[in-house]
């Protein structure tokens, strides 16, 4: 079996553009449905950030986040923004509309 990173970032791979995961949806797929944590740690240190698309996953709420390690908040809201992907008033992604799977 694979260890829990490399489930972790196939799984991201699979994100389409336009769509977003949450951190917990990732461990879960991941077979870890704790480890939202965990999968926050690995995508702060993707060794592949242009072929892993971490800016694709926020936070369960749609919020962004904070600590975007490749750029900021702001990067990580442009680059999805980019993809198509819709925000509510709120600065939060739109889950309803924008979540996948």
């Amino acid at each position: 079996m694979k260890e829990f990173s490399q489930r972790v970032y196939d799984a991201v791979r699979q994100i389409p553009r336009g769509r977003v995961a949450s951190y917990g949806q990732i461990a879960a797929m991941a077979g870890n449905p704790r480890g939202a944590r965990g999968v926050g740690f690995l995508l702060h240190r993707n060794p592949l950030p242009g072929e892993i698309p971490c800016h694709r996953v926020v936070f369960k709420d749609g919020s962004v986040c904070t600590g975007f390690a490749f750029g900021g908040p702001e990067v990580q809201r442009r680059l999805l923004e980019e993809e198509g992907v819709l925000f509510l008033a709120d600065g939060k992604v739109d889950m309803q509309r924008c979540r996948w799977l």
